[in-house]
């Protein structure tokens, strides 16, 4: 007997909800993963290797994940109507095309990696002292970048079949296993940031290794063989149609943030090191709102490929709902418990003040963000990607590049920074709104 699809059949709040809590357990492990690094170098190395891995580092780091991220994202869009559609050819042909992809990019953005850091660290402006660290921090990164790629599009794939539990448990390992290595690395070996690095891209092999075998157990509609991984031109295409903005959408994104982070350089060792820890708080935020957009792609792209659009748009609605609720309770709890938060990753005071501050002042702003986030995974999940990927560019990364250039020089400090979050979030939230109802299906002919 045909097993039931409970993402285009069952009751969408509670779907959403049983889709949503891996994801956002998931998230929760993978950011554990990423701030033991700060943490375990914040307290056991100084403050220096705090900044040199949080600071342009970071940027660095998040750039190339987002990119591939906004990659992969067009291969569970793909995945995901064709699941949706049940097409088991074309869903097969897009796993292998998929992952033959991940492994030739894996390769290449190693390469450039490696022979680019210097140039990258400089052009950002790297504060002298942390120029060492950061460097052999980024080399021996991009030398796993290939396991990165690969564990973020297996999870991907898996998400958008609806398994949202297993990428969750392959978290959980890895990030137990990260911590006890980042342990017995910086503070039992005394390898400080190198360290930390190792245990990152070890860590990183395991859960690619886990979950590409995942992806090779046997399911009625696919199955991913090695011997038949390779480049499928269709499915090349309609990933790329897909994954191609989103990728570009999550580099204009992340130079916003890169230039910013040059900005930020300038204001001294302190601001940089509070700067790059808010990032480690404030994700915990992102991965709760990013966790609903997973979800909505998810649910609108399988319910595309079944030709349920008044489904499609329901599911947009409930989710926009709980999003905010999630968005509300996060903000503030990160509000009220800023200093002790602070204080996990250092115990230098002025750092600590600093970075209260920022938090209390762009915190209460978030809630703009969410708009931008649930649409424009839904409008991506029904293979609107084009637009979305313009307005994102055009509303939140160009006003923010034009924000610095032209406001910063004349009013400096870190809170005329901060204030080009709010000024673009509202105003690509409100472009969103309008391209939503004109464009998102709204009959079945649409499809």
């Amino acid at each position: 007997m045909e097993q039931k699809n409970q993402i285009t059949e069952g009751v969408i709040w509670k779907q959403l909800l049983i889709f949503f809590f891996p994801i956002v357990i998931g998230t929760f492990f993978q950011q554990i993963y990423n701030t033991a690094d700060s943490i375990v170098v914040g307290r056991f190395v100084g403050k220096e290797a705090l900044a040199a891995v949080g600071g342009s580092v970071n940027q660095i780091v998040n750039l190339v994940v987002e990119v591939f991220v906004g990659l992969t994202s067009g291969a569970s869009v793909i995945v995901a109507q064709f699941y949706g559609a049940k097409d088991r050819k074309n869903l097969n042909k897009t796993l292998h095309t998929s992952y033959a992809f991940g492994i030739a990019i894996g390769l290449v953005v190693a390469v450039i990696g490696l022979f680019l850091t210097n140039t990258v660290l400089e052009l950002m402006k790297t504060p002298q002292e942390l120029m060492a660290d950061s460097r052999l921090y980024l080399h021996i990164y991009f030398c796993g970048m290939i396991f990165n790629i690969i564990y973020n599009m297996g999870a991907s794939i898996l998400r958008a079949v609806g398994d949202s539990r297993r990428p969750l448990y392959v978290l959980m390992v890895t990030c137990g296993l990260n911590i006890v290595l980042d342990i017995l690395l910086v503070v039992i070996f005394h390898l400080g940031v190198m360290g930390v690095a190792l245990a990152t891209v070890t860590c990183q092999g395991i859960s690619s290794i886990l979950v590409t075998s995942m992806l090779m157990k046997e399911h009625p509609l696919f199955r991913l063989k090695l011997r038949e991984i390779r480049f499928y031109r269709v499915s090349l295409r309609a990933v790329l149609r897909i994954g191609v903005p989103a990728a570009l959408e999550a580099t204009m994104y992340t130079i916003a943030n890169l230039i910013i982070q040059v900005f930020v350089n300038e204001l001294g060792t302190d601001t940089v090191a509070a700067w790059g820890t808010f990032a480690k708080i404030d994700a915990v935020y992102w991965m709760v709102v990013n966790a609903f957009g997973i979800s909505i792609t998810t649910f609108v792209g399988q319910n595309f490929g079944a030709g349920k659009v008044r489904r499609m748009r329901k599911s947009v609605g409930v989710c926009m709902v709980m999003a905010y609720a999630g968005a509300f309770l996060v903000s503030g709890v990160l509000y009220a418990l800023a200093g002790p938060l602070y204080r996990l990753f250092t115990t230098d005071e002025g750092v600590v003040r600093i970075g209260v501050d920022m938090m209390h002042f762009l915190l209460p702003s978030y809630f703009m963000y969410v708009v931008i986030g649930i649409l424009s995974g839904a409008l991506r999940g029904a293979g609107r990607v084009l637009v979305p990927m313009l307005l994102t560019c055009g509303g939140v990364c160009l006003i923010r590049i034009i924000w610095m250039f032209g406001v910063f020089p004349t009013h400096s400090g870190i809170n005329t920074i901060m204030l080009s979050y709010p000024v673009s979030w509202g105003i690509t939230a409100v472009l969103f709104i309008i391209y939503y109802f004109m464009k998102f299906p709204k009959k079945e002919s649409q499809i």
